[in-house]
């Protein structure tokens, strides 16, 4: 089924549970180039790189296949039957299902928010499987302050169905404005289109609710776990991290001790813009065509 540029497909893990992804082909595959799998946020689905894939699988120079995949419970995607499989080890897992599926052994892989971490189990699950990294403001460790902040707006309503899709929009901008001033008002309107669907003639969030209860009950004082040990796999690949300017999630602190670990890590700060960054904003998609054309 082909979808606003991109053919959407399924797959089956083993546990039952139907995973979406949608693919961006804008060449003959005979030219084919290494191809991008764009991961998304805790509660967003494959909809959030649309704009970005639509741009890089028609890049003039070196166009390539992206794919975006639906966590289970997000998008198209099936909700799961037990929400203890809402973890980034499953998810890592029915990732590697998709790309088996598409015969895919090598990628550059995109990962935002909650999609780096994932990546960080690919790279302990598969690690030949990855050719270069793009981390979208996500690192081995995350900002307490970040992660208390998403936890906020995850339980404050957020779930909540909304009247309209003007409303959406609106919405995301009274909750995420301050942090976002490079974003124009066609910006949240694309990203309402993303994050919501409608049901019932009520625009909602488009996952599982359970994942947002889950998030927003954590408790976050008791110690966090970190994925040092698995980025340290990643040393010998390309590393691009893109760093929200007014981001509390990735800190300037963590991104230091990334690079003290990656010394070629490639760095980027998107601009008035908070977590996480649109990619296809012109500073940020620039940045990533460069690191992305020699891979």
């Amino acid at each position: 089924m082909r979808e606003d540029g991109a053919k959407l497909d399924f797959v089956t893990s083993a546990d039952g549970t139907r995973i979406a992804y949608r693919t961006y082909r804008n060449h003959e595959p005979s030219s084919e180039a290494l191809p991008v799998v764009c991961l998304a946020g805790l509660t967003r689905n494959s909809r959030d790189f649309h704009a970005f894939a639509k741009r890089v699988s028609g890049d003039p120079i070196k166009p390539r296949s992206v794919i975006c995949i639906d966590y289970r419970g997000r998008g198209a995607s099936d909700r799961a039957e037990d929400p203890a499989t809402y973890s980034i080890f499953t998810e890592a897992q029915d990732c590697l299902l998709v790309l088996d599926a598409l015969g895919i052994t090598q990628a550059i892989f995109v990962g935002t928010s909650r999609g780096g971490l994932i990546l960080h189990i690919l790279a302990q699950l598969a690690p030949d499987r990855i050719a270069a990294v793009m981390l979208n403001d996500v690192g081995p460790e995350l900002g307490l302050e970040g992660l208390k902040l998403i936890q906020s707006y995850l339980g404050e309503g957020n779930t909540s169905a909304i009247p309209d899709w003007a409303s959406a929009a609106e919405q995301l901008s009274r909750v995420h404005g301050a942090a976002f001033p490079a974003l124009e008002p066609s910006d949240w309107q694309d990203m309402a289109r993303a994050i919501y669907t409608e049901q019932g003639g009520q625009i909602v969030p488009d996952c599982d609710p359970a994942i947002a209860r889950a998030f927003a009950s954590m408790d976050l004082e008791q110690p966090l776990p970190h994925l040092w040990t698995q980025f340290d796999l990643l040393n010998d690949r390309p590393m691009m991290v893109v760093r929200g300017e007014h981001s509390t999630l990735l800190t300037e602190q963590i991104v230091a001790s990334m690079q003290d670990r990656h010394p070629e890590l490639r760095v980027v700060t998107a601009a008035g813009q908070g977590h996480a960054p649109l990619l296809h904003k012109p500073q940020v998609y620039d940045a990533l065509l460069d690191f992305l054309r020699p891979v």
